[in-house]
């Protein structure tokens, strides 16, 4: 009965979002509160209160009173916001028009709503979260009495503190379930659909075909079809879990060690969330913070290079870790499917018509729309892709399974922000970094990455951006960092921190298939993971790796490409300093010179005039040690 019922409310969420996104009757808060209704009945109703009393009759008793207490929770700031039943509304106004002067009742209901969405995402996404959402309304409450050192304000009652976090609309019905609303489920959806009609077969399968016969041909298909199915999902560890358990049994098949491949995996995974057009629902984010705004194309533009880069050192990586261990190569006709052409028909239509539409102007959710009609068409040209009712009813049920941990999540950093808005933190945090920072543009960014892989634990990487964005984002902009830019780099670091021990979500999911200790995985995914630590201080400093020059206009192809170039022959030593193998072997010397002349290719240094013009040293030393240290491994080779 639960699965049936389950299955009802993915479809009406569903249905729901594609008939207000696209033809809007209701108001905003009132789309907004259906929408987190669906989900957290959804969240109580498939996520027992722990996974051992899945099937203790009180305990699923009282998963139903949570999913009621949901419904009449939402259901209220429906009733009492929705102009089409202003005949409800208490003294015949909304609650928008009695703020200030909520009822007691209009507090208890704001009361409850918020623990509903501390609990559900609880579920969902475990303590993280909602501990840290607790601890700001504590920090609302208690604003007086704090030391200097913590921002003291004047304090709020419970009341003020509700009525912004959960009765108006700017805590839990504001821009991070907006988001989701408007843009993220969309995609889910867009995904389930590539997923029944065999789209995401060909991409594995088509990894699986280009680099079954190559040296460290399985660690290389984790790479490619990990990062062709992070573009759509955007989820590192959804992305770990459906590609890992094909790519992970492959490469310890072929020599690689159990955490070793746990760690490409998850390094791989992770860095789904940096491709476009998806980017784990940060471009969307971004669509609403950036000021001055920016357009999603500009958004999906400014991020294709760094992507591109950090999967590059991922190949070379893989590549040179299979030559240092002489894995053997997965090269049979069963490792090697052709992949089905008409699936890949599908997977190309769907993904270049979105492509394709966006840069023709149409709002992302009109394009993720029309996109996804066209699967659906193609799709049902043959009989071996063709939605039939039950394809159907599992889309539906994917997706509204899958965007449940995403609106929760959503729901709960909205009141995290409600709180940010009401005491001003906001405006506090960033001139304190700044003064820690002494407006050095270097120790403000080493701050700020700390910052979001702390906040980033154990949070999707979109989640750690919308609380990052919140708090210190106008930190860089005041240091005169492009502003496309400075919330890219927020971005990068709330990916990181998917690969970053001791909390390393998508490197638990890795270790849990290739049965490696977690720690030694994560540890793993962190060391290949590590050029994406120098991506975004690379593209602050050199905005032509964003196709920007320092004004934010689109810079010359001439500098793009130079800015190119040096960042890829950073990226060649570094990936072999990290593996350990150039042309052979290395010695701990030849690592340790390798890595310099990473970091001198990688980080922007002063220019010196020569014969007139300006000539970047650092990268003329960078690009001599990797020629040294190459002739000197090469012949070391040679000689053994």
């Amino acid at each position: 009965m639960m699965g049936n019922l389950q299955r009802v409310l993915a479809a009406t969420l569903c249905l729901f979002v594609l008939k207000e996104v696209n033809y809007p009757q209701l108001s905003p808060q009132t789309q907004l509160a259906i929408f987190a209704m669906l989900a957290l009945v959804l969240c109580f109703i498939g996520r027992p209160l722990h996974p051992r009393l899945k099937d203790n009759v009180p305990a699923r008793t009282l998963d139903i009173g949570l999913a009621l207490a949901s419904v009449f929770c939402c259901g209220y700031v429906v009733l009492q916001g929705e102009p089409l039943l202003r005949r409800f509304w208490t003294a015949g106004q909304s609650l928008g028009n009695r703020a200030g002067q909520e009822t007691t009742f209009d507090v208890v209901i704001g009361v409850v709503g918020i623990l509903l969405v501390l609990e559900a995402t609880r579920r969902a996404i475990g303590w993280a979260l909602p501990i840290l959402a607790v601890i700001f309304i504590v920090y609302a409450m208690s604003g007086p009495s704090l030391p200097d050192w913590l921002f003291p304000h004047r304090g709020y009652g419970i009341d003020r503190i509700v009525a912004q976090s959960f009765l108006h609309s700017q805590g839990v019905f504001g821009t991070a379930l907006r988001v989701m609303f408007t843009y993220v489920f969309l995609f889910v959806l867009f995904g389930a659909l590539l997923k029944q009609t065999g789209a995401t077969k060909f991409i594995i399968d088509l990894a699986r075909r280009l680099f079954g016969g190559s040296s460290g041909g399985p660690a290389k298909i984790a790479v490619l079809s990990s990062g062709l199915m992070g573009s759509l999902s955007g989820s590192a560890v959804a992305n770990t879990a459906t590609t890992g358990t094909f790519t992970i049994p492959m490469m310890r098949s072929s020599g690689f060690r159990a955490e070793v491949a746990g760690g490409v995996e998850a390094a791989a995974s992770s860095g789904g969330a940096l491709v476009p057009p998806v980017m784990g629902a940060g471009a969307y984010m971004m669509l609403e913070i950036i000021e001055p705004a920016v357009t999603y194309v500009e958004i999906i533009r400014a991020a294709l290079i760094p992507a591109l880069l950090y999967y590059l050192s991922l190949f070379l990586i893989v590549h040179f870790q299979a030559r240092k261990i002489g894995g053997a190569v997965v090269a049979t006709e069963e490792d090697r499917p052709a992949p089905d052409r008409f699936a890949g028909l599908i997977f190309a239509v769907g993904f270049a018509g979105l492509l394709t539409l966006l840069f023709l102007g149409y709002t992302v959710f009109r394009a993720v729309s029309v996109a996804g009609l066209a699967v659906v068409v193609i799709s049902a040209m043959s009989s071996q892709t063709r939605l039939t009712i039950r394809r159907w009813l599992e889309v539906l049920r994917e997706a509204g399974r899958d965007v449940v941990p995403l609106v929760t999540a959503a729901a709960c950093v909205g009141i995290v922000i409600g709180v940010v808005t009401l005491t001003g933190i906001g405006s506090k945090l960033p001139s304190t970094i700044l003064d820690l920072s002494q407006g050095n543009l270097l120790s403000a960014l080493v701050l700020i990455m700390i910052s979001s892989i702390i906040l980033g634990m154990g949070l999707p990487s979109a989640v750690c951006y919308l609380l990052m964005a919140t708090l210190i984002g106008p930190v860089l902009g005041q240091l005169g960092v492009v502003p496309l830019a400075a919330h890219l780099f927020i971005f990068y670091f709330g990916m990181m921190s998917m690969v970053t021990p001791p909390v390393a979500l998508a490197a638990y999911a890795a270790a849990s298939i290739a049965g490696s200790p977690i720690m030694k995985t994560a540890l793993a995914a962190f060391r290949f993971a590590l050029v994406g630590f120098t991506l975004p201080f690379m593209f602050v400093y050199r905005p032509q790796l964003l196709m920007l020059n320092g004004d934010g206009e689109m810079a010359s192809s001439g500098a793009i490409l130079g800015a190119v170039v040096v960042a890829v022959l950073g990226i060649l030593p570094f990936a072999a300093a990290i593996a350990g193998y150039l042309f052979g072997p290395l010695a701990r010397w030849q690592r340790g010179v390798l890595l310099v002349a990473a970091f001198s290719l990688l980080i922007p240094g002063p220019d010196v005039s020569i014969g007139g013009a300006a000539v970047p040293w650092l990268n003329v030393v960078g690009v001599g040690l990797l020629l040294v240290i190459g002739v000197v491994n090469r012949a070391r080779r040679h000689k053994t």
